[in-house]
């Protein structure tokens, strides 16, 4: 190994010298560089970037990620530079539980038919959470932390070289100070009658050993402010360029916005497709009570009953004397056929039951309009 010990003294003097300097700064015993308010400016826009930045970056691996053990295995992934393994969504496990257990129920039955609709949806929402976690991933979290472990690494080491090379520079400022007031004191006409000669020859030579003192501090000074001002170039320069990581930061967010609006769009589409899969699909309850009444009542009642929804008129429907209702819409709904009734969000519609009729549909009128509406769109008012 290479030992320099000149190399090492020198560098132990140099952090000697700097510990003092800053301890007579903190008790207010030693001047202190002060940098311009720009600068200081800079430098706490700087901060309140990398704080929030910070912040908001961990708070979005949470919402990604909110599992901090699986959130641990990616950050030790990430670490050893191996690809993490794919993992299913709790969405995606949750349809293929679904599927599973309808092929034990029976496809055929209304359980497990509603069951396998309901599981190939969930599929669908875990893989457009995939798309989403991916899409966020790469636009969004990582254009943040390589911020945070590149460009903000480089700031704080020229910030900490800068404040190094201040602390060396008023140090600098220190030595010659000292140094003019020992020179201006060994520069004194000394009284002969209390100073021997001897003393007044050693008095001389001292002050000429306090001017080289002087011209070497001075020298020292003008080195360590060009080194400090080339150095507080190059940080302003880097604080400065906070200005364009806004700028990317804000492109990044738009990305993470658009990214995440088409996410819940598909997951909305999604849940607005199985609720009109389930609406067309057979109902157990109703399927009971035709049943019922098949084996229970006579040919001429089951051609005069309304029970079949099928073979339902909707123009033949007479409203009620009493009994109709009030209802506030709660969602769009497209119409199947021409048996039942379009619906448009945050409408209000009058309502009636028809004896024998599915219990999940109701008759909607709105004007002359008339039709079946799913009840699960609707909030009955009194």
């Amino acid at each position: 190994m290479d030992f320099n010990v000149k190399k090492l003294a020198s560098g132990a003097g140099l952090f000697f010298t700097r510990a003092v300097q800053f301890t007579e700064e903190k008790l207010g015993q030693a001047e202190k560089t002060e940098l311009d308010a720009h600068y200081e400016n800079l430098m706490s826009r700087a901060d309140c970037t990398k704080h929030w930045t910070e912040k908001i970056y961990r708070q979005t691996e949470v919402l990604l990620q909110p599992n901090p053990s699986a959130r641990i295995e990616e950050f030790l992934y990430e670490k050893l530079d191996r690809k993490a393994p794919s993992r299913i969504t709790n969405a995606e496990l949750l349809g293929q539980y679904m599927e599973d257990a309808a092929k034990e129920f029976g496809p055929g039955t209304p359980y497990g038919s509603t069951m396998i609709q309901v599981g190939e949806c969930e599929r669908r929402l875990g893989a457009a959470e995939r798309e989403f976690l991916q899409t966020s991933a790469i636009s969004f979290l990582a254009p943040l932390r390589n911020f945070l472990e590149g460009d903000w690494r480089t700031i704080t080491k020229e910030r900490r070289l800068l404040e190094n090379l201040r602390l060396d520079l008023d140090a600098c400022k220190a030595r010659l100070k000292k140094a003019k007031v020992a020179e201006a004191k060994a520069a004194m006409a000394p009284d002969f009658q209390e100073t021997r000669p001897r003393n007044y020859v050693l008095s001389a030579s001292a002050s000429a050993l306090w001017s080289e003192e002087v011209e070497k501090a001075e020298h020292e000074l003008r080195v360590a402010q060009t080194e400090f001002d080339r150095q507080a170039e190059v940080t302003r320069l880097l604080l400065e360029g906070i200005s364009s990581t806004h700028v990317n930061h804000l492109r990044c967010l738009h990305e993470f916005v658009e990214a995440q609006a088409a996410y819940y769009k598909q997951c909305h589409f999604h849940m607005q497709e199985l609720q009109k899969e389930l609406g067309r699909l057979p109902n157990a309850f109703a399927l009971n009570s035709t049943h019922s009444m098949t084996t229970g009542g006579s040919a001429s009642e089951d051609m005069d009953s309304p029970g079949e929804t099928d073979t339902l008129k909707i123009e033949e429907v007479q409203a009620p004397a009493t009994g109709t209702r009030k209802a506030k819409v709660l969602y769009d709904y497209d119409a199947a056929d021409s048996s039942e009734l379009s619906l448009l969000a945050d409408e209000l519609i009058t309502v009636h039951t028809v004896p024998g009729m599915d219990s999940d549909w109701l008759i909607g009128e709105r004007g002359n309009q008339k039709g079946k509406v799913p009840v699960t769109y609707l909030e009955l008012l009194s």
